[in-house]
C-alpha cells in the first residue's frame, strides 16, 4: 500500500510542477477584447492582467464621455472573458478536466 501512496505523492506533485509551468506560460499568452466595431482595444495575457489598451481618436467625444467608458469597460470584461477562457482551457489540459478553484 506504501507504494500506491508514493505513487499518488509523485503523481500530485508532477502535477503540481506542470500546474506551476502553465500559470507562467499563460503570463506570456496575450488575447484582446474590442468594442465599438474595434475603436476601442483592450489586450490583455492569460493571468488575466490587462496589459495595454487602444483607443481610436474618433470615438472620443468631450460631450459623451459616458459612452466611452460603457466602452472601454466592455472592451475591459471581453478581454478577461477570453482571458480566463483560455487559462480553463489550458489548466484543464494538466487536471484532467478536474476543476480545481484557485489555479487562475
Amino acid at each position: 500500500m506504501g507504494i500506491n501512496i508514493q505513487k499518488m505523492m509523485k503523481q500530485a506533485q508532477k502535477m503540481q510542477n506542470d500546474i506551476a509551468r502553465v500559470q507562467e506560460e499563460l503570463k506570456q499568452i496575450e488575447v484582446e477584447g474590442s468594442s465599438g466595431g474595434g475603436m476601442i482595444k483592450v489586450t490583455a495575457n492569460g493571468a488575466q492582467e490587462i496589459l495595454s489598451i487602444s483607443i481610436n481618436p474618433e470615438v472620443v467625444d468631450a460631450d459623451d464621455v459616458e459612452m466611452l467608458e460603457d466602452l472601454i469597460l466592455a472592451a475591459i470584461k471581453e478581454a478577461i472573458t477570453a482571458a480566463q477562457e483560455l487559462a480553463a482551457n489550458e489548466m484543464s489540459k494538466v487536471t484532467g478536466g478536474i476543476n480545481m478553484p484557485g489555479l487562475f
